[in-house]
C-alpha cells in the first residue's frame, strides 16, 4: 500500500471515532431531557392531586381550601423513574421533589422542583 491509502485509512478511522463519540454524547443528552421530562411528568400529576385535595371539603376527606394534611400516595413515593417527597407543605402551597434514577454529571441527579398552587403548577429543573 501506498503512503497515500494508509493517510486515508487513519483519516477515516478518526473521523468515526468522533462520529461516534459525539453519538454517544447526543444519546446520552437525549435520555437524560426524556427522563427529565418524565420527572415533570409526574411531580405534576402529584401536583393535580394535591389541587383535587385542596379543593374537596373537609367534610368529604379533603382539605377544605388548604393543602396541611396531603401526602402523596404511597405507592407514588418511588416509581422506576424516581423518587418523589414532598419538600414544603404550608396551607397555600406544597413543594414537591422528584430526584429521578439518571445521573447526570458525577453523582448529581436529575432533580426538579414542582411548585403547586391553588391554581397554578409550575416546575423548576434543579438538575
Amino acid at each position: 500500500m501506498g503512503q497515500q491509502q494508509l493517510l486515508m485509512i487513519v483519516l477515516a478511522i478518526i473521523i468515526v471515532g468522533i462520529a461516534i463519540a459525539i453519538s454517544v454524547q447526543m444519546f446520552r443528552s437525549n435520555a437524560i431531557e426524556s427522563k427529565r421530562d418524565v420527572l415533570i411528568e409526574e411531580t405534576t400529576n402529584l401536583g393535580t392531586i394535591a389541587i383535587q385535595y385542596y379543593k374537596k371539603p373537609r367534610e368529604l376527606g379533603g382539605g377544605g381550601k388548604s393543602f396541611t394534611g396531603w401526602t402523596i400516595p404511597p405507592q407514588m413515593i418511588q416509581t422506576a423513574n424516581g423518587n418523589f417527597m414532598t419538600a414544603s407543605i404550608t396551607q397555600s402551597q406544597v413543594v414537591i421533589t422528584g430526584t429521578g434514577t439518571e445521573v447526570v454529571t458525577g453523582v448529581d441527579s436529575i432533580e426538579v422542583q414542582t411548585f403547586v398552587n391553588a391554581d397554578e403548577i409550575y416546575t423548576v429543573i434543579i438538575h
